[in-house]
């Protein structure tokens, strides 16, 4: 079968952008049909990238959807960034960022792994794989786009004077209600972000799981895993303004007393090729 791949290197990186011209020009060697997100394809029309002669045709990241392959060259927050844009569309991660538990290809490997990846494609070989779920926030009229990593409800600022009511309910029954500054609710790939950071646990990604955090609540209660398919609901009052945020870049203000529902979304994030050893990637933490 032909080959369809995609190609995104992280923004105002160099590096990046030097290893996707030279990954193009091997890709087009092999007579891919491949094509690159818009930046990249300008610096590598421009000589910017200092790579090879690959040119490849530049497209917006989202029409890159339904390829048979993605590659993401920088960080987990490209990683995130590339697959809210391409959806179930499989993902190969080369890993330019400090920690990289999404990316598994380190640039040093990424000339040789990229191409052979792209021929099992080709020769329909099974590759290994592995299904990240998604979140999904919605309420009264409105659906956030799914989060990778975690929902967030919180008030209108963090820290002293800043914070909500939250009260949290779990299929239906109360667990928890506090003044908080927030709540989270995280898959296992973001149970070591902003869940970590907050005084969660960790969750090992093989695991089917969601993390529901309390942020700086002051009736705090444990952290609380339940299984993928809960319904949890966070009711939001004692405050004029509230936020309920996707990954950290999508958001919906809200005027409580408002309600958030927060469940797993349709179509989960498919990584392909070598896959991340979770343990290695917790030693890099700091």
């Amino acid at each position: 079968m032909d080959a369809e791949v995609g190609l995104v290197a992280q923004r105002d990186n160099e590096r990046a952008q030097t290893l996707a011209a030279n990954l193009v020009e091997a890709l087009e060697r092999a007579d891919v049909d491949i094509v690159v997100d818009e930046e990249t394809g300008h610096a590598i029309e421009s000589g910017e990238n200092g790579g090879g002669a690959g040119r490849g045709i530049a497209v917006p990241v989202g029409a890159m959807a339904g390829r048979d392959l993605v590659v993401s060259i920088g960080g987990d927050g490209t990683l995130l960034f590339v697959a809210r844009e391409v959806g179930s569309t499989p993902i190969l991660g080369v890993n330019l960022g400090e920690v990289g538990f999404l990316n598994a290809v380190s640039p040093d490997d990424a000339i040789d792994v990229v191409p052979d990846v792209v021929a099992d494609l080709r020769d329909e070989e099974a590759l290994d794989r592995r299904e990240l779920d998604r979140l999904e926030a919605s309420g009264d009229g409105w659906t956030l786009e799914p989060a990778l990593n975690e929902i967030v409800v919180h008030g209108p600022r963090r820290g002293h004077g800043g914070g909500a009511t939250i009260e949290i309910l779990v299929d239906g029954e109360h667990y928890a209600e506090s003044h908080a500054d927030g709540v989270l609710v995280a898959t296992p790939t973001g149970s070591t972000a902003y869940n970590l950071s907050e005084g969660g646990p960790l969750v090992h990604p093989t695991a089917r799981a969601l993390v529901i955090t309390q942020m700086a609540a002051g009736e705090p209660m444990p952290s609380l895993v339940v299984d993928p398919d809960t319904d949890v609901t966070l009711a939001v009052t004692g405050a004029d303004t509230a936020y309920a945020i996707s990954d950290g870049r999508n958001r919906k203000r809200l005027s409580p007393p408002a309600t958030v529902s927060v469940e797993l979304a349709a179509d989960p994030v498919t990584l392909v090729g070598p896959q991340v050893n979770f343990f290695d990637g917790l030693e890099k933490l700091e």
